[in-house]
């Protein structure tokens, strides 16, 4: 039985590690010239975040065209912005996140005539992928085995802090749902309460109305 324990919550971690592991994959998309692009990362408050964008050269072994150029603005869920660069071709970011939640980084080319589409590589990471684990090695002198623990470590603590993270996001919700219920029932009864006053009162005037021409 113990053995069996041990084999699943190995299981648990490796899976764990291969969600991490892919959510910090770097993409590439197309930004077309006089739009906006933008992508969303949900971010823990206190994590730490590195990032790098650069436009991919259409023509390999040439400069890239001047017309080639991006703007990023990155904000938080509240609006506050942690990094902004006007028409680069490249560029990148490191911050702490003191606000929790999604974190948008929006991307803009300046119009052209024609329309251009700009190919742009973003690598995006946070918590224990954005720390750069080759100065930890060299700093510690440590080899690679003590290393791989060191990251296991992280890995697992930043497993149960992101539990603790949605669990808070969970009771956040369901305090949202009772509130909206709570106004929702009250918005019912409001509305029915109008719908039989007009009722009556549609009543009282037909009656009045018959009354008045001695049809009752």
């Amino acid at each position: 039985m113990k053995i069996q324990k041990v084999a699943i919550i190995i299981m648990i971690v490796i899976v764990m590690i291969g969600v991490l592991s892919a959510s910090v994959e770097s993409i590439r998309f197309e930004l077309e010239s006089g739009h906006t692009k933008c992508i969303a990362e949900d971010i823990k408050s206190n994590s730490m975040t590195v990032g790098h964008y650069s436009i991919v050269n259409p023509n390999e072994g040439q400069p890239l065209p001047e017309s080639h150029k991006i703007t990023l603005k990155l904000t938080s869920a509240f609006g506050n912005s942690y990094h902004s660069s006007e028409n680069v071709q490249s560029g990148q970011f490191a911050f702490q996140a003191v606000e929790g939640g999604d974190y948008m980084a929006c991307f803009f080319a300046i119009e052209h005539q024609p329309p251009l589409k700009i190919p742009i590589e973003f690598d995006w990471k946070s918590g224990v992928a954005a720390k750069d684990w080759s100065n930890v090695a060299k700093k510690n002198s440590v080899d690679m085995m003590e290393l791989e623990l060191k990251k296991l470590a992280d890995t697992i603590t930043s497993i149960h802090e992101e539990m603790f993270y949605l669990r808070e996001r969970e009771r956040e919700m369901q305090e949202l749902n009772i509130v909206t219920n709570s106004r929702m029932a009250w918005l019912s009864f409001v509305s029915l309460f109008v719908c039989l006053s007009v009722a009556g009162l549609q009543l009282w005037h037909l009656k009045s109305f018959f009354e008045k021409k001695k049809l009752i």
